[in-house]
C-alpha cells in the first residue's frame, strides 16, 4: 500500500507555500538592498556570490543562475570593469575562461553575505537539531542529497 500524499490545496500545504513565498520574498528584498549598498545590481551580486564559491565557467555561472550565457557575460563585463571579477584560463583546458572573484570582489562578496541577516535571528532562536531538521526538510523539498 503507498502513502497518500495531500492534496496540493489543503489549507497547510496552502498556508506552507505562503510563507516560503514571504521567506523568499523577504530574501530576495534585502539581497536588492544590500546589492545596492555596494552600487551592484541584484544579478551582479548573485554572481559575486557563487564565485564565491569557485572560479567558474561562465556557462556554469549561467546554468546555475538559471540565465543566459549572454546576460552572464554582460554581468560579467561590468565585475570587471570594477575589478571585482577577472576572467582567467581553465586550469583544465585553457581555452576556456574561467570568472574568478579579485580579492577586492572577495572582499565585497563577503560582506554580502554578512549582511544577510534577516533570517539569522529567527533561526538562531531554534535549536541546532531544528535547524538540522529545517535544512533537512529543505533539501528533500529541492531534491539535494541530503549527505552533509
Amino acid at each position: 500500500m503507498t502513502a497518500t500524499r495531500p492534496r496540493r490545496t489543503d489549507p497547510l500545504t496552502l498556508e506552507v507555500v505562503e510563507l516560503i513565498g514571504d521567506v523568499v520574498a523577504r530574501y530576495y528584498q534585502e539581497y536588492e538592498e544590500a546589492a545596492a549598498r555596494h552600487g551592484l545590481t541584484g544579478a551582479q551580486a548573485r554572481v559575486l556570490s557563487l564565485l564565491a564559491l569557485d572560479p567558474l565557467p561562465m556557462r556554469q555561472v549561467a546554468q546555475r543562475l538559471k540565465c543566459e550565457p549572454s546576460n552572464i557575460t554582460g554581468i560579467v563585463d561590468r565585475l570587471e570593469a570594477r575589478a571585482l571579477v577577472e576572467r582567467r584560463p581553465s586550469p583544465g583546458d585553457r581555452r576556456v575562461k574561467v570568472a574568478a572573484l579579485t580579492t577586492e570582489g572577495a572582499r565585497v562578496a563577503r560582506s554580502l553575505r554578512e549582511s544577510l541577516d534577516f533570517a539569522r535571528e529567527p533561526l538562531a532562536g531554534l535549536s541546532r537539531d531544528e535547524r538540522l531538521a529545517l535544512r533537512d526538510m529543505l533539501r528533500r523539498m529541492v531534491g539535494v542529497d541530503g549527505a552533509a
